[in-house]
């Protein structure tokens, strides 16, 4: 059994590593990915930081740059439906499953990768946020907490972009589906308090779990705001751990299923 584990890992991070070579060759599409979360923070920063009404002695970067790391973990999710329908269309996975190789090794293979891409783009992002003001005001345990929170989101959007990057045909397909992450995104506390919202409106994105993610960030980095005054809002470091896992818990068996009855 041990063997197998050690072999299984050993296959995935050759895998991963398959993939970071494509990065290195693709340096421009991944420093834009980096930066992308980056100029959206500072779009929004400007454009809507000045209209935003906040208590004397806070600033919209509290609670926007938080929200942003949720956003960015969010859109984490294209790239890797994009990577998975690619290689799936293009034959690849087939001649993966067709080597003296763990069978588990191409999907592991793939979270190492996004995961190492998610904590570049955090640190990218967190440096942006850095520089145009923001700071966190708790403990270096409890930002490295928020990080963890943040991470375990994307590990659980991960599993979802998987199943639906082995379920669709084309990267035409992955596009259509892409579309629909937008108004994931917005729909949440990403941007604004969702009290500001109409009532059930503010109570469908109170229940998103970005809102969830974000607003447990914000907490642990000691930052004001994006509290709900709701059950879903008061716990929602609990929340922040509990979706993750349902997400997981629900799309890894699937995606485990559409993989094992992948033909194309």
């Amino acid at each position: 059994m041990t063997n197998r584990f050690g072999w299984a890992l050993t296959d995935s991070w050759t895998i991963a590593q398959r993939t970071l070579m494509h990065w290195r060759m693709q340096p421009g599409l991944m420093i834009f990915g980096w930066l992308f979360p980056v100029m959206m923070l500072l779009v929004f920063g400007s454009l809507l930081g000045g209209a935003m009404q906040r208590p004397e002695g806070q600033s919209y970067y509290d609670l926007l740059v938080p929200g942003m790391f949720a956003l960015a973990m969010l859109f984490g999710l294209e790239g890797t439906m994009t990577a998975v329908t690619t290689d799936a269309a293009k034959g690849v996975t087939d001649r993966f499953r067709s080597l003296p190789m763990s069978s588990a090794a191409v999907v592991l293979g793939r979270c190492i990768a996004d995961m190492l891409d998610s904590i570049v783009a955090l640190t990218v992002l967190a440096a942006a946020g850095l520089a145009v003001g923001w700071r966190w005001h708790g403990s270096l345990l409890e930002a490295l907490a928020a990080f963890g929170l943040l991470l375990l989101l994307r590990f659980a959007l991960l599993w979802i972009g998987i199943f639906i990057g082995l379920s669709v045909r084309n990267a035409q397909s992955v596009t259509a589906v892409q579309v629909l992450i937008w108004p994931v995104g917005f729909l949440s506390s990403a941007f604004v308090d969702t009290v500001t919202m109409p009532s059930w409106l503010g109570a469908i994105a109170q229940w998103n779990p970005m809102s969830s993610t974000a607003t447990a960030a914000r907490s642990l980095f000691g930052n004001p705001g994006g509290e709900a005054g709701s059950w879903i809002g008061e716990h929602a470091t609990v929340a922040a751990v509990i979706w993750p896992l349902l997400l997981v818990a629900v799309f890894l068996p699937l995606s485990a299923r559409r993989f094992r009855r992948l033909s194309r």
